[in-house]
């Protein structure tokens, strides 16, 4: 970046660390903490969705609808989140691939399955093998999103199940009883009150979001635990910039970035939980207003 960098043999203290610091794999390190970020932002409200609908489905009149819903979250939690993302990752792309080549190649001969290999036409490859850089990227980002959705709306589907049912009974039987259909009853009644009480389960589930966007690096996705480990591990001189190992350093760095992520999510969760209890008949409504009143 910088025009010493030019020659990195001649290069020492302050001048060297510059340049190696600002090297384009450093730059991708640096992007790599926005990837994370992406993730989080995207994945919290798809998961949410997902948990929504599960939760929804799982109280329904509906037996089979009930079964479905009560059986993704019974699944989906049952399995090691490690396990589901290795797996589900594979089967999804596999089956992209596979109905594209259904579609694409109605005349295609070949088994698909030859031994350990699964083998499609070229064309209905995911992404097609001439497709650019980034499409690969952000197909990849995307089968992430969706699996770490699929898993996490399980947990939400789970908690926001509990928070419908915490809300007391005599409300929707009171709105019933004013005329409202049940359908008013569940969108008017239920649902802005199950926030208050599903709201700490959804806040200790975001934690655990944040401390499980390292299984990218299990996905395929070059995010900061990748090259935190690349860049830390010691080079030889094939490397521009050889030097010792380094993955201590790397990683506390990761460790900060963590801390910090995780403090500053206690801080708005609080600030969540506090206005939604607000002068509401619960334990969170009951402490704020004591706190006012003091």
């Amino acid at each position: 970046m910088f025009s010493w960098c030019t020659d990195p043999d001649t290069l020492e203290g302050l001048a060297w660390l510059s340049c190696y610091l600002t090297t384009g794999k450093h730059m991708a390190f640096y992007r790599s903490f926005g990837t994370v970020m992406v993730l989080l932002l995207v994945t919290a409200p798809v998961a949410l969705a997902f948990g929504f609908a599960g939760a929804m489905a799982a109280r329904s009149h509906f037996a089979p609808l009930s079964w479905l819903g009560k059986g993704y979250t019974a699944v989906v939690r049952g399995v090691p989140d490690i396990a589901f993302f290795l797996f589900f990752v594979i089967a999804l792309d596999q089956g992209i691939e596979y109905l594209r080549h259904r579609i694409k190649c109605p005349d295609w001969s070949e088994p698909i399955r030859q031994g350990n290999d699964f083998v499609v036409c070229p064309a209905a490859k995911m992404p097609l093998s001439t497709a650019p850089q980034w499409v690969h990227e952000t197909y990849g980002f995307a089968l992430a999103v969706i699996t770490f959705a699929i898993v996490f709306g399980a947990f939400a589907a789970n908690v926001l199940y509990g928070g419908m049912r915490a809300v007391p009974r005599a409300q929707m039987e009171t709105a019933e009883a004013y005329g409202m259909s049940r359908r008013q009853a569940f969108w008017r009644i239920l649902v802005p009150q199950m926030w208050v009480y599903a709201l700490p389960g959804l806040g200790n589930l975001w934690m655990i979001l944040i401390k499980a966007t390292p299984l990218l690096f299990l996905l395929g996705v070059e995010d900061i635990v990748y090259w935190a480990r690349e860049l830390g591990g010691s080079k030889t001189s094939a490397f521009t910039y050889p030097h010792p190992d380094w993955r201590l350093y790397y990683f506390l760095a990761l460790l900060a970035f963590y801390l910090l992520l995780t403090r500053v999510s206690e801080i708005l969760l609080d600030r969540l939980m506090a206005r939604l209890t607000h002068g509401q008949a619960t334990s969170g409504g009951k402490s704020t207003d004591k706190g006012l009143a003091i």
